[in-house]
């Protein structure tokens, strides 16, 4: 009750919808995932942020966190407009005007990173390098997932799945005076991505785990395989990325491994309470407003329904935060304009009364709001935008 007090207080001059920061949890976070971090750097997810002021204070938190790894070739362009640099791009870009704004800004000393995981990337990047009289500097974007009694286990992403398929990308990249091998990626998304202890599915949690537990002796296996194989070949890199929040008790831990991306643990949206690995502190949410009592005990609130990506399921709906023991409708769940909540908690609600929910992923709630509200010792300390208050919508 108290905290949702505050957060009522705090949040009382604001209109509603809107999205907020509580900037003690989010210091919090910082200081968790700077004590994971075994001596690795951090890379941020600029995906779970989509925010520049946020940004710039994880950035400026530790110097533990350096370097942020963006969604898009435009919002790299962007956050080093911004003056922030150490960019690694984290899926290929095909798009000729964005490589075409990238390469000279490379040339000229910018550290903006493009991932690359099949010739076919290799052609075109070289192609666009000789026409602009610069060069690329290139990750390689291994495979990471797993099949395991006939499931793929992991997501659809790099190709490269053998040391044969890396070495014809190690062979097309020595000695090449356009394209410089900068860093290798790997991202076991199905550990750092996949709950694992959902209460309201703890034998599919069970089994999980135990897939998580074989993938991961599979994943450490083939990193070490990569960086031997370069260093047959004479390449070395400047850095070598892996895992993500969910994963950053057990990545960093390989010694191959330079740096860990991290991006959900610092808001930690709601899907990341169901972890068994690790706990952090909720630090983002948003507000909505009372504005019908249709029933006894049913508050229907505006909007609302900011829905996850992703396979459709219950993981991916909003979740209700404050007060305890508010729950969503199974006829209407969260609606574009409005959504009914069911509360028979101690809290008395009424007419213009916030309810607070949670999104499921970090940083997609930024798109749906031009602000985020610094909330910081019960009062609404600043205001920050996030890229769609910047004018910016990336993807």
């Amino acid at each position: 009750m108290k905290q949702y007090e505050m957060y009522k207080a705090a949040l009382a001059d604001v209109k509603k919808p809107c999205a907020f920061i509580d900037v003690e949890a989010l210091y919090d976070n910082m200081k968790a995932i700077t004590n994971k971090a075994r001596g690795k750097n951090i890379r941020i997810a600029s995906k779970s942020i989509r925010s520049v002021a946020v940004l710039r204070d994880i950035l400026a938190y530790s110097p533990t966190f350096q370097g942020v790894m963006c969604f898009t070739g435009e919002e790299a362009l962007y956050l080093h407009d911004q003056g922030i640099d150490d960019l690694l791009i984290a899926y290929p870009i095909w798009e000729e005007s964005i490589l075409r704004s990238i390469c000279p800004r490379v040339s000229s000393g910018a550290l903006i990173t493009v991932m690359v995981d099949s010739v076919a990337h290799l052609n075109r990047l070289e192609k666009i390098a000789r026409e602009e009289g610069g060069y690329f500097l290139v990750c390689l974007d291994i495979d990471l997932s797993s099949q395991l009694y006939g499931i793929h286990f992991g997501v659809q992403r790099s190709p490269l799945r053998t040391m044969k398929q890396v070495k014809e990308i190690i062979d097309f990249l020595k000695d090449n005076n356009t394209l410089t091998l900068d860093g290798v990626m790997g991202y076991e998304a199905q550990i750092a991505g996949v709950v694992d202890a959902d209460p309201k599915q703890r034998a599919k949690g069970f089994v999980i785990r135990h897939f998580k537990r074989k993938s991961s002796r599979a994943i450490v296996k083939k990193r070490k395989q990569v960086m031997k194989l370069l260093e047959k070949n004479g390449l070395s890199v400047r850095f070598v990325n892996g895992g993500g929040t969910g994963s950053l008790h057990q990545t960093t831990k390989e010694k191959v491994v330079t740096e860990v991306t991290v991006g959900s643990g610092f808001f930690n949206s709601h899907l990341f309470d169901k972890y068994k690995s690790f706990q952090l502190h909720p630090a983002a949410a948003y507000a909505i407003e009372i504005t019908r009592i249709p029933e006894k005990n049913i508050y229907t609130c505006f909007g609302g329904g900011y829905v996850a990506s992703g396979p459709a399921g219950d993981d991916k709906v909003p979740e209700v935060f404050l007060p305890k023991g508010g729950q969503l409708t199974k006829n209407e769940g969260v609606g574009e304009v409005q959504t009914p909540i069911h509360y028979k908690g101690k809290v008395e609600l009424t007419y213009g009364d916030p309810i607070f929910l949670r999104h499921s992923k970090a940083g997609e709630l930024c798109e749906r709001f031009l602000t985020l509200h610094m909330i910081e010792a019960g009062t609404v300390k600043k205001t920050y935008t996030t890229y769609r208050g910047d004018g910016k919508c990336f993807l």
